[in-house]
């Protein structure tokens, strides 16, 4: 069966929720510390901030389903440089990676931005996430600066930002 990229609705929250922890915890323990993880998971994944960002205009949540289950999610949202939308999450589950499902969630978000008008597309990428940054590479990506970032409690997103070169788009 065909996966399919819906918009997000307030009863997916849960569900996208509990999927963030799956990922994340899977994904990110050789990464960064679980101290950081669950700050982060509680910082950014609950269904109430979820739910608060669906009813903004400047934020996409999507949801990737496949069989009636979501097995993937991304948001987008514009920043504060006109013309810019930023991925801000693009998570699959482990069980469903190399399948084109990431490429799908790029593709909606150039839609996205072509929809809306805006010229750029970034996203930023913890610097030792070496599979993503691959993957986002085969996109299309380009490294164009460093994004370290003070998310509190001592905490740090040491991440490189990433540029989407629509020249050599080839997701």
């Amino acid at each position: 069966m065909t996966a399919a990229i819906l918009p997000m609705t307030a009863p997916d929250a849960p569900t996208v929720s509990r999927l963030a922890e799956t990922v994340w915890r899977h994904h990110y323990s050789g990464i960064i510390s679980t101290a950081q993880i669950e700050y982060m998971l509680t910082q950014r994944y609950q269904p109430a901030l979820i739910n608060e960002q669906l009813s903004n205009p400047d934020i996409w949540w999507r949801k990737l389903v496949l069989d009636e289950n979501i097995i993937g999610f991304s948001c987008c949202m514009r920043t504060a440089i006109p013309g810019q939308l930023k991925i801000d999450k693009l998570y699959i589950h482990c069980d469903h990676h190399r399948q084109g499902h990431g490429a799908r969630l790029v593709r909606d978000a150039v839609e996205i931005l072509r929809k809306n008008n805006l010229q750029s597309l970034i996203l930023t990428v913890n610097k030792h996430n070496r599979n993503a940054i691959s993957a986002y590479q085969h996109y299309g990506f380009e490294v164009t600066g460093d994004s370290i970032v003070d998310i509190g409690s001592g905490f740090f997103m040491n991440d490189y930002l990433m540029t989407l070169n629509f020249e050599h788009w080839n997701a």
